[in-house]
């Protein structure tokens, strides 16, 4: 690897994993990097009785779930609802589910958490963990031919946003009266300091320390950053707004905030907040 100077030169802020898919994240002060992202991110995901995932799309109170991180479990609480522990290395039966296009190999997590889910969010669900066996590649056209597996994500194992965008985005939401709102609602992994707004979009390669991430697709934005993750109320202006200054030709006019990423090398490595990030230019 090059001994140059870096061409950009930021560090890390904040740091989100999201165990269970459309779920709230937490946020931590390191997390260890796998080949399919942070650890845990997005192991286990909420389906439908056909397999078919639920995100807060379709049932926006799933936002309330706040996972917690516990040595050898995950707790999950919500409003009204006793906590749910689920144990990391404890699965039931063999399934099959699917998240967006793909078909995948996973694992039932059992009847006491299909009724929580199901009480919690009013629909008949079972929830699923992801079948470490299974591989789920990124896109190889936007990965350029680098094989980036993922496990429930949507589709690629990292989201890096910038302080500086969340920023600028808030002064847009001012300008349209309406209050500032928090980088929760765009559920990055990483979020970087010492940067312009959105130079993550031009932005090729990020080094934190033996760590090297590949930034490879803007991320475009479903409705769920319009979802206040306090109270899982909906407020349009939320991409009303970033309609007027985010669409990204680069995926068909979309509008965009944050870049995915895929790990090019650093696997169980671990990246903490305050972190030094080296970072070359795309172009």
């Amino acid at each position: 690897m090059s001994t140059a100077q870096p061409e950009v030169t930021a560090r890390i802020t904040r740091l989100f994993t999201y165990p269970v898919k459309s779920c709230a994240g937490v946020e931590q002060a390191e997390a260890i990097v796998t080949e399919t992202g942070f650890d845990l991110d997005r192991a286990w995901m909420v389906v439908d009785e056909q397999g078919e995932f639920v995100s807060q799309r379709e049932l926006p109170r799933m936002a309330l779930i706040k996972p917690q991180l516990k040595h050898h479990d995950v707790v999950l609480r919500a409003p009204g609802m006793l906590a749910l522990h689920l144990a990391i290395e404890q699965v039931e039966e063999p399934v099959r589910v699917r998240v967006w296009d793909d078909e995948v190999k996973a694992y039932d997590m059992g009847a006491i958490a299909a009724q929580w889910f199901t009480d919690f969010l009013g629909r008949k669900l079972r929830l699923a963990r992801f079948d470490p066996d299974e591989r789920r590649l990124s896109n190889l056209e936007w990965t350029k031919g680098a094989e980036a597996p993922n496990q429930f994500s949507d589709g690629y194992p990292l989201l890096v946003a910038s302080e500086a965008s969340l920023a600028l985005f808030n002064e847009k939401l001012a300008a349209a009266g309406k209050p500032a709102v928090g980088i929760e609602r765009f559920r990055p992994n990483i979020v970087l300091g010492g940067i312009e707004a959105h130079d993550e979009d031009r932005l090729d390669e990020l080094r934190i320390g033996g760590v090297r991430l590949k930034l490879v697709k803007p991320c475009p934005r479903c409705p769920i950053p319009t979802i206040d993750p306090a109270t899982a109320q909906m407020d349009p202006a939320i991409s009303d707004v970033l309609q007027t200054y985010r669409r990204d030709e680069r995926v068909g006019g979309a509008v965009t905030f944050g870049m995915n990423a895929i790990v090019v090398e650093g696997f169980d490595e671990t990246v903490r907040v305050g972190q030094d990030v080296a970072a070359s230019w795309n172009f």
